[in-house]
């Protein structure tokens, strides 16, 4: 008999809400059957959502982690789906070195500010002039 899972099972492991494996499966990233009016996970369920949840953490949108999962369905080997996330995080990490060095440069402007507002602050015999 095929191992099954049920929704709270899987939230309880990737600690996510029942209401976030909701909206996968309203996405059609998940595929439970029912038994009654209860969802039923498959070993094939709880890899995707490990997957979509990985690709959420790396960054990637829901499409483009659709479109990764959905290559292992087509497949025959593993290449094509390589090649294709290898392109996804090569653009990902251009996008957060990009964001790295904006946050460096405000980091460096309020640094520049913040001296500023100090010097301002600071009672008017103990101001260094710059004249």
């Amino acid at each position: 008999m095929r191992r099954t899972y049920t929704i709270t099972e899987l939230s309880s492991e990737f600690g996510v809400t029942l209401r976030t494996i909701r909206f996968y499966e309203e996405q059609g990233m998940l595929c439970p059957a029912r038994q009654g009016r209860s969802r039923v996970y498959a070993a094939r369920d709880r890899v995707r959502l490990k997957l979509i949840l990985r690709g959420k953490r790396l960054g990637l949108s829901l499409s483009e982690i659709a479109e990764i999962i959905d290559l292992y369905e087509v497949a025959r080997d593993e290449s094509s789906q390589a090649l294709t996330l290898l392109n996804k995080l090569s653009t990902r990490k251009k996008q957060l070195i990009q964001q790295r060095e904006d946050i460096e440069q405000v980091m460096h402007d309020i640094e520049q500010l913040e001296q500023y507002c100090h010097s301002v602050l600071q009672p008017p015999g103990l101001r260094a002039d710059c004249a």
